[in-house]
């Protein structure tokens, strides 16, 4: 069997001052899985050298490839490494590669998914999914603002930080350098709600020509909100002219400071409560009952003769540590 060497970085990518070229897996304890992709899964996983715990996102190259979806992937790091001055978005300490893997090290955000909360209490009060949508819409705004479109955004995608503010993760489906009035015509995301049915294609029907019906009870100001977000003619969608100032400035976030919201100096409707660094209470037990080994050991059906250094070239990325202090 070929061993695996850790291939370092290519000369012409500029790493910057804190640039650790020979990063390895084994530069980590590989603690839980806490999340699960197309591509990989993601680990919590403490550094030795500091102890320190992040999220390392661990993709396989051969499954991307096969699906040719590297073009995603390296978008997704580009993505990464333009947030790093929100937030509201999830941060990219730095990325390296061995032969068959792709190893993102990321901020560990561990309040949970949106998605979990969601589930767990089936509805939240206004007030508190304004809080969460305002933080939402500021990190699309800033995404906005270097032209980057977000094609995903779902409460699975949403996380909670240890006091209870939102992180944006998972840019795979984000794309660059869209102009202000442009769109981008691949069919992507998720489908499903408002208007959920098994028959997919009735799905898709009900999402261009059905009439929104909103459940009973809700403001007039929400009511508004949804009908002008979700508006069939994309022309006239909320957004459509002003982009994030026209969301900013809809009545039902009349009582929010956004510069408030930009400095976190809004309290959390809900707070965690986690016990520490390391605690996983509030990520889905499907994925932290999973081994840990399978995920980070080689994989055997692996061609150590394929080389796929050159379609990911310019992966690796240390981000500059000052940044985060």
């Amino acid at each position: 069997m070929a061993h695996c060497n850790v291939h370092s970085p290519h000369d012409d990518v500029n790493l910057g001052p804190s640039a650790n070229p020979h990063a390895k897996p084994t530069d980590f304890d590989f603690l839980a899985v806490i999340g699960k992709g197309t591509f990989g899964k993601v680990l919590l996983a403490k550094l030795k050298a500091t102890k320190k715990f992040y999220a390392v996102k661990v993709l396989q190259k051969k499954v991307i490839l096969k699906k040719k979806e590297q073009k995603n992937i390296m978008a997704e790091r580009n993505v990464l490494l333009k947030s790093l001055q929100h937030p509201f978005l999830v941060r990219l300490h730095y990325s390296f590669q061995t032969a068959e893997k792709l190893y993102f090290v990321l901020d560990y955000v561990n309040g949970g998914e949106l998605f979990f909360h969601l589930q767990r209490e089936r509805c939240f009060t206004e007030p508190r999914a304004r809080f969460y949508t305002a933080e939402v819409a500021s990190a699309i705004g800033y995404l906005h603002s270097l032209n980057i479109v977000y094609r995903d955004l779902k409460p699975e995608n949403i996380l909670l930080d240890a006091q209870g503010h939102v992180v944006l993760t998972d840019f795979g489906l984000c794309k660059e350098g869209v102009e202000p009035e442009g769109t981008t015509s691949t069919f992507c995301g998720t489908p499903e709600p408002p208007f959920y049915s098994r028959d997919v294609g009735e799905m898709y029907d009900a999402i261009l020509h059905k009439t929104l019906v909103l459940p009973a009870g809700k403001s007039e100001a929400v009511c508004s909100l949804l009908k002008a977000l979700l508006h069939k003619d994309p022309h006239r969608r909320l957004g459509a002219i002003a982009d994030f100032l026209e969301v900013k400035n809809h009545p039902f976030f009349s009582a929010i400071n956004w510069d408030d919201i930009f400095h976190k100096r809004i309290p959390p409707p809900y707070n965690p409560n986690v016990r520490g660094p390391a605690d996983t209470q509030h990520i889905d037990p499907e994925f932290t009952r999973e081994n840990v080994s399978n995920s980070v050991s080689r994989t055997p059906e692996f061609n150590a003769s394929f080389n796929a250094n050159n379609a990911f070239k310019g992966f690796s990325y240390v981000a500059n540590e000052e940044n985060f202090l």
